[in-house]
This record gives structure tokens, sequence and C-alpha cells, in this order.
């Protein structure tokens, strides 16, 4: 185990410890109370950046490198955080409002989160997954003037993006994971949703592992 390995469980314990610590989670949610968008954009910068890093530790022996590009990373991931922040408060109010299923709680999750996972989920993945090109083919960096979105979508990788991405993991893993999510209260709803960004990168990993 190195060093870094050590770290990491640390800092993990920590995180842990200040969820299930009453008093430190109450002032996480006294935080997210008054400051929800930033609070969502610290929650998605540190959590699903080291997420991407545990990964990247798996796949390639280290918690990253030069094009690995973590500062970068975890802005564009701040800014997603944001995102989900506005989306999951529009679909939750609107779904619950055209379809009066609040008073069904399950049926009501479900609702959002398949209307939240086949509009907005699909824009989303793929800016993150241009994101992370440009992070890639900068060598770690996110420079404004080299940015183009129309080479960068014509190096996509559309065969991944469809028949992964968008046709196994949207209604197999995001449609009921949201599901759980939109059931949660509200100030644990985007914690939960960059729980599960990690969860399924890791399960990913692991089954592409064990298959080697």
């Amino acid at each position: 185990m190195k060093l870094s390995d050590i770290v990491a469980i640390l800092l993990g314990t920590i995180v842990a410890v200040f969820f299930i610590y009453e008093p430190l989670r109450s002032l996480y949610l006294s935080a997210y109370s008054n400051y929800p968008i930033l609070v969502s954009f610290c929650k998605f910068a540190l959590l699903a950046t080291s997420g991407e890093m545990l990964i990247h530790r798996i796949k390639k022996g280290t918690y990253c490198n030069k094009q690995f590009g973590v500062i970068p990373k975890m802005i564009i991931w701040g800014i997603l955080g944001i995102s989900i922040y506005f989306a999951f408060a529009i679909f939750s109010t609107g779904v619950t409002s055209l379809f009066h299923t609040e008073e069904i709680p399950l049926l009501n999750a479900f609702l959002i989160s398949f209307f939240l996972n086949v509009t907005f989920a699909p824009v989303m993945m793929l800016t993150h997954h241009l994101s992370d090109l440009h992070i890639t083919n900068e060598e770690g960096r996110f420079p404004f003037k080299t940015l183009s979105p129309l080479n960068l979508l014509k190096s996509a990788d559309w065969d991944k993006m469809w028949s992964f991405v968008y046709k196994k993991t949207i209604p197999f893993f995001w449609i009921p994971a949201h599901t759980i999510t939109f059931l949660l209260p509200s100030q644990f709803r985007t914690l939960f949703a960059a729980l599960l960004s990690i969860a399924l990168g890791l399960l990913l990993t692991l089954s592409k592992e064990n298959e080697k």
C-alpha cells in the first residue's frame, strides 16, 4: 500500500465521519440551507473528482498524472454539480405539479427520475465527455483559446455514448438510482447523486479488471 493510498483512506474516513457525527451533519445541513449552490459546487468538485482519481488509481496505478488535470476536472464537476442542483429542483417541482403524484412517493420519485434522465442527463453526460476530451487533448489543462466544440463533437466516442452510456446506464442504473435519490430529503439529493457517480465508475472499472 502506497502513502497516497493511506492518505486517501484517511480522507474518506474523515468525510464519512463528517456525515455520521450529528453536530458535523448539522453543520452541513445549515450550510446547504444557506448556500445550496456553493455547497453543490463543492460536493461535486470534491467527491466526483475524488471518484475519478480512485478509478484512475485502479486502472493506472496512480491517482493522477499530468494528463489527468485535477483542477480543471474539479471546476467542471463543480459547474455540473450546480446544473444538477437546478435540474433536481426544476424536475422535482415540475413533474410533481404536472402529474399530482405527491401522495404516491415511489411513483413520484420514479417519474421525476425518468424525465430527468431522458432529457437533462444525456446533455450533461455529453458535456462531461467533451470536457474530458478537451482536458486530455490539452494534457491536463482547459484553455478556452483552443476550445472547439465542433472538433470535440467530431472526436467523441459516439458508439460508446449511444450503445453503453445512453442505452444501458440510463435505463438500468440512473433511472432506478435516481428514483431512490428523489425519495430522500432534498438536502441530501445532490450529495447522493455525487456518490452514485463514484459508485457507477467503480463498479464498471472493477468489472473490467475482473474480466482481464
